[in-house]
């Protein structure tokens, strides 16, 4: 497989391909890539050809399973078959998730002789600072995401699970977003902020005259989301009354607006989102079990804001960032930061966001000082975890200082700097600490 002529047959084969793809051997060498991986990860000052794919991709010196992360390549030798991964790339626009599929190509001994590697890069969120969309890359986070992106492309119900204040909405967007419904409405239902009788209408529609009130025909949300998306936040606070109806209309895909006898055909992909324990709940008798179970088909769980505090500066940045049409651009400053970071954050991203918009109001000229924080605010944990990114460069000196200022397990220091428990392990022992 390693002659430029099978390597070029290959090529001319992928080029036909609108995906990046590239051709890898099994020593993790870069033998060839297809135009639309040129245009999308290749610059003129960053040769490829030749090079180890993880020093292309992640900067890294070493495979990425021996720095802590997944490879897919070495599943992908194991079972002779494809593995796919979302991974972190360094790309000419700056870190992006990138969805990985790597394929092995056998030879007629049935052996692995080379690999194919297909990438996809994922719009609905940024390894950087973003003034829109999903924002992380921490461990817990990707893995999230990675399930987003394995999901989307089905019609399968997804039920997502996590604290308020997680991101729901904006995981159930990237869901859609993802899918080949993408084109077609996204329809959000508070099901919170709903009545029994109100569900129903809001839900389902209604008729002229079908009550006090009703004077003409109005359209139900089930009815808007027609060829798209309908996201059904805090599914858990539905009426026990009103979940049967529910259950026929995903079970049957038809509703009748109130007052009507005529049926109609719902046509809309369903994602689902709560923080109570359905479970529970239905042990209780608080929730249907047959209703769970049609909207549960693919539960993703959010993580909560306190599993991925090296998010945070990012995350910080990109709140600011949304704010900045209205208001004057701020920064935060070090020792902010590093209190921001320390805290647990119980109410999650949309805690930090409050903060932040107090913060601005106490911020003295364009930088927010831990003055302009609420009093307490992350003074009795552990001091801040770093990015992942800053993880990868650590000195000694700091790894010593943080190792000896945290207080938790080695797993916890781990997922604060954004390092695998292994690979913490190895630079520990190296430095007489494990």
């Amino acid at each position: 497989m390693r002659s430029s002529a099978q390597v070029q047959a290959l090529i001319s084969f992928l080029e036909h391909d609108a995906q990046p793809m590239i051709v890898l051997d099994p020593d993790y060498n870069i033998l060839a890539a297809n135009t639309a991986y040129q245009r999308q990860f290749a610059t003129v000052d960053r040769p490829y050809i030749g090079h180890k794919c993880y020093r292309v991709s992640h900067q890294y010196d070493m495979p990425c399973d021996l720095a802590g992360e997944h490879c897919p390549m070495r599943r992908a030798h194991e079972t002779k078959g494809p593995n796919r991964v979302l991974h972190i790339h360094h790309t000419p626009r700056g870190p992006a998730h990138v969805d990985v599929e790597l394929r092995p190509i056998l030879n007629g001994a049935g052996e692995v002789v080379a690999y194919v590697e297909r990438l996809s890069t994922v719009r609905n969120a940024s390894a950087q600072p973003s003034a829109d969309g999903l924002v992380g890359r921490s461990p817990v986070f990707n893995a999230a995401l990675a399930d987003v992106q394995r999901v989307a492309p089905s019609m399968l119900p997804v039920l997502l699970l996590g604290e308020s204040g997680t991101g729901k909405e904006l995981f159930a967007r990237a869901v859609h977003e993802a899918s080949e419904r993408a084109s077609g409405p996204f329809v959000v239902v508070d099901c919170s902020g709903l009545t029994e009788t109100l569900f129903e209408s809001e839900l389902f529609g209604y008729e002229k005259g079908a009550f006090t009130g009703a004077m003409a025909r109005k359209k139900g949300l089930v009815e808007t989301a027609q060829g798209g998306t309908l996201f059904l936040d805090e599914i858990g606070d539905v009426p026990l009354s009103m979940q049967v109806k529910l259950l026929r209309l995903i079970e049957s895909g038809t509703f009748r607006r109130v007052g009507s006898v005529d049926t109609q055909r719902a046509d809309f992909r369903l994602v689902a989102a709560t923080h109570k324990p359905l479970e529970r709940m239905v042990e209780e008798g608080q929730f249907r079990q047959d209703l769970y179970y049609r909207i549960s088909a693919f539960p993703v769980h959010l993580p909560p804001l306190r599993d991925r505090l090296g998010d945070i500066p990012m995350l910080v940045e990109s709140i600011l960032q949304r704010g900045v049409a209205s208001r004057n651009r701020l920064s935060v400053d070090p020792q902010a930061m590093a209190r921001l970071q320390a805290h647990r954050w119980p109410g999650n991203i949309r805690e930090l966001r409050n903060v932040l918009e107090r913060a601005r109001l106490f911020a003295e000229g364009d930088v927010i000082r831990t003055d302009a924080l609420p009093p307490g605010l992350g003074q009795t944990l552990a001091p801040a975890p770093l990015l992942p990114a800053a993880a990868a460069v650590l000195t000694e000196a700091g790894l010593r200082q943080q190792a000896a200022a945290f207080r938790g397990t080695r797993r916890e220091l781990a997922a604060a700097l954004g390092l695998s428990e292994r690979t913490l392990y190895r630079r520990l022992k190296s430095l007489g600490l494990a």
